[in-house]
């Protein structure tokens, strides 16, 4: 009888080893489009401040603007909110005021008007002291309240704001070595002070500055008690002069540029 033939399978496989990066790949777009997915969602319920800052980034993220070779530092001041946008943000404060003071008690003592500057706030004092006590930087509760309806609503804007102090022409009484540009002075920076501790946010202050008497708002009534008043200023906005087109004849051809 024969012996049974043996006969060896070998099988080969076309795997080899790994199976490849390629999961690995589609993975990591899956993630990354997800991340991209989670910033967008949290952009769009991001304040107007949080918006800007993260826009400026991705439009220079190293911080350096550049055009055809030369860097520019210069800022140009561009009034990029328009006067109606202006219209629109007073409406809004006047509106928030009402909410504190339904019978215009304080309607003598706030003036809002769009400037050259910007949009300007005026607290003025009445005869018997409004916003503060009589020659002092002391504020009142009326200041208090007013200024923590105003912060929360300036705080959305991107914009500067500048606050100032006046006094009217009387001398100051109180002590030898204090005067009225002294008070004008505490009283603007007292007003930073209230104003950043209800939300407004520290890099929008660009300035705080006391003028005396040197500004009045009734020239001829130097000691009306209107004069006594702390401003307000909503500064129109600056860009770099990047974003602003150059005149024909300072532009550079990139043959001058890379000559330079």
């Amino acid at each position: 009888m024969a012996e049974p033939e043996i006969i060896f399978v070998t099988k080969k496989s076309s795997h080899r080893g790994h199976h490849g990066g390629a999961w690995k790949v589609a993975y990591a777009d899956f993630v990354t489009g997800m991340m991209a997915l989670f910033i967008v969602l949290w952009l769009m319920n991001a304040s107007k401040p949080i918006q800007t800052a993260v826009g400026g980034y991705f439009k220079d993220p190293h911080g350096v603007t550049k055009m055809m070779g030369i860097e520019a530092r210069r800022t140009v001041a561009v009034p990029s909110l328009k006067k109606e946008d202006m219209q629109k943000l007073k409406a809004e404060i006047l509106k928030s005021i009402q909410h504190i003071d339904p019978l215009n008690k304080l309607k003598n003592q706030i003036e809002i008007t769009i400037t050259s500057e910007g949009l300007r706030i005026e607290l003025m004092e009445s005869a018997k002291g409004t916003f503060f006590e009589l020659g002092s930087a002391t504020p009142t509760p009326a200041l208090k309240e007013l200024l923590g309806v105003l912060a929360p609503e300036l705080g959305k804007l991107p914009n500067k704001i500048s606050i100032e102090g006046h006094t009217d022409s009387k001398p100051y009484l109180g002590i030898q070595s204090y005067d009225n540009w002294d008070l004008s002075c505490d009283r603007a920076n007292e007003a930073r002070r209230i104003i950043q501790g209800e939300g407004l946010q520290r890099k929008q202050i660009s300035q705080v500055r006391g003028f005396a008497d040197q500004q009045l708002r009734l020239p001829l009534h130097p000691d009306d008690p209107s004069n006594r008043r702390i401003s307000l200023i909503v500064q129109y906005q600056v860009k770099s002069d990047a974003e602003v087109p150059l005149p024909d004849a300072m532009k550079l051809s990139n043959t001058e540029a890379s000559t330079k």
